[in-house]
């Protein structure tokens, strides 16, 4: 069979890509969808998730390439024409079918590499060259826009897919003409030469569609980031002799050997301090954190769930401690009531403190996640480490230089 294409046959090239791509998508989506399905549980249920999420991934990237190169074969080559070039109405159906099949399977893959490089932790691809894309960087909501817009390609081809599929059937079994059979193995041809063939208007109904679909989703509000996990209510200010301008806390934690940051977003701190030279005990502070502000990658929902954080039963954290001027700066000692649990904690940190009251300080220390009895049923720390990270920033004012 010849390699290339002519008006009246594909060539074995064209075939060979049709199949592989139409059954690898057929193939991934469905894993996609059972691999959401997976609950997440203990180690065997997430490593299962894990797995199937990352050749999922791989699979998909594996796919975009493909889709990349048979493109540009079609580019290339000749297209057979229509059998029925007179039933216009079906003829431009087809085409603008066509367009959306050949769109999809470059837009769903990218868009879900695009989502997993804006992401953080849990699945990764498996390959040599890397996770991320260029040009995009990790953010949730960028992440949330590019989860959107693959499940948004997704549903697209499934639609032109259905429309396909029930297009071939109907030529091979009500018209029974050689419209599937021009795919297939062999060397069918069939279809009068010349036939004038329109693509810009199928081409342009395609991209409208797209246009449609995205815009309705976007004006129904589909790429704002969803809430996960139980949200509470917006921590009350505390009457304080430091007020705090800004300041971060966040945390890392090793998850299948990469790095996954998050910060909490709604936290208070009640701080009494005296600057002194000789070491001793200075102050006090107390910090109050709603777990549920946690954002933590694309394990935001499993962190506040109640093998973890349990956000839902215990909604904050409270970090009570004196303030300690020591040899190399200062520690924050006292005790972390988390998760129900209440355990020694101590915070190194260093401060500074500018001429007009400003104080800038920043603190790290690890903790042990299993003290408090987070993530008890991992106990694979090649899954997920037992060490977290915290690190805390923080600018704050004096009070009375506060409300000057």
């Amino acid at each position: 069979m010849p390699a290339g294409n002519t008006l009246t046959r594909y060539g074995w090239v064209a075939k060979s890509f049709h199949w592989i791509i139409a059954l690898g998508m057929i193939a991934n989506i469905a894993l996609g969808l059972w691999a959401e399905w997976l609950p997440l549980g203990g180690e065997d249920e997430i490593a299962l998730k894990k797995t199937a999420f990352s050749i999922h991934k791989t699979l998909g990237v594996t796919i975009l390439f493909a889709a990349i190169l048979r493109v540009l074969w079609a580019i290339a080559q000749p297209k057979p024409v229509p059998l029925h070039p007179e039933r216009r109405v079906e003829t431009f159906a087809a085409g603008v079918a066509h367009w959306l099949l050949y769109g999809s399977i470059i837009l769903i893959p990218l868009s879900g590499w695009a989502y997993h490089s804006a992401t953080t932790g849990f699945a990764p691809i498996w390959w040599p060259l890397g996770q991320s894309l260029p040009f995009i960087s990790e953010d949730e909501a960028l992440a949330e826009v590019f989860s959107t817009l693959h499940y948004l390609f997704n549903v697209t081809l499934w639609l032109a897919l259905a429309a396909h599929i029930l297009g071939a059937l109907k030529h091979h079994i009500i018209d029974r003409d050689a419209t599937l059979a021009r795919m297939l193995p062999g060397r069918t041809e069939a279809g009068i030469v010349p036939v004038r063939q329109g693509h810009v208007l199928p081409a342009f109904a395609a991209v409208a569609v797209w246009a449609v679909v995205l815009g309705g989703a976007g004006a129904a509000g589909w790429y704002a980031p969803e809430e996960t996990g139980t949200e509470t209510a917006a921590l009350e200010e505390v009457a304080s002799d430091w007020v705090v301008e800004d300041g971060t806390l966040a945390l890392s934690i090793t998850q299948n050997g990469s790095e996954v940051t998050g910060e909490f977003a709604d936290w208070t701190a009640d701080i009494t301090f005296e600057e002194q030279d000789k070491p001793g005990i200075w102050g006090d502070v107390t910090v109050e954190v709603a777990i549920a502000s946690l954002t933590l990658g694309s394990v935001t929902g499993q962190a506040k769930g109640p093998d973890f954080l349990a956000a839902e039963e215990h909604p904050r954290a409270r970090f009570e401690a004196d303030i300690v001027k020591v040899a190399d700066g200062y520690e924050a000692r006292g005790t972390l009531t988390l998760k129900g649990e209440t355990a020694p904690l101590t915070l190194p940190f260093q401060l500074l403190i500018s001429e007009d009251g400003v104080a800038e300080m920043d603190g790290r220390l690890t903790m042990d996640r299993r003290t408090f009895g987070v993530g008890t049923n991992i106990q694979d720390e090649g899954q997920l480490g037992f060490s977290v990270g915290l690190r805390v920033t923080l600018t704050a004012r004096r009070q009375a230089e506060a409300g000057a």
